[in-house]
């Protein structure tokens, strides 16, 4: 599981310094997670950039060569001057991966509690690592997947 929990803190510690954009590295996991927040309408954009900006107009592909300065950066959103992202906390660890069978997973959704993992609250969002990719709770019962929950986002 490539460092999941440092993407978790460091953008819940961007939302609460009001950064109006943030930068991550770029990996297919990153990029996984950072969709699932687009789309689900924590972040206001995503573009990929170097880790001195975004790219202007003219794509840049990742290489060898500059694999190690690759970024995607993250425009922050804000709602009355409140962040929309106010948690976002690892369910699984390196050293205690928690996974869930379909029958799990629907439990969670439906708010109730599975084994340690608390119930999914309103507004709330959890992400899960499936044989598909990572795919957000709903998606994962929509396509009859079971995985390992990765964080929940509220």
């Amino acid at each position: 599981m490539p460092r999941i929990h440092d993407v978790c803190s460091h953008l819940q510690n961007a939302f609460k310094a009001r950064l109006s954009q943030t930068c991550i590295p770029e990996s297919k996991t990153n990029l996984s997670l950072a969709r699932i927040l687009y789309r689900e309408g924590f972040v206001a954009s995503l573009t990929r950039g170097s880790h001195l900006g975004p790219d202007g107009p003219d794509y840049v592909p990742t290489t060898p060569d500059n694999i190690a300065t690759r970024r995607l950066w993250l425009r922050l959103k804000y709602k009355d001057e409140m962040p929309t992202l106010r948690e976002m906390k690892c369910i699984s660890k390196p050293s205690r991966k928690i996974s869930a069978h379909m029958g799990e997973l629907q439990r969670l959704a439906a708010g109730r509690p599975v084994g340690i993992v608390k119930p999914l609250r309103p507004g709330e969002i959890i992400m899960v690592e499936t044989p598909e990719g990572i795919l957000e709770l709903q998606q994962a019962i929509k396509r009859g997947l079971h995985g390992t929950l990765l964080c929940r986002v509220f």
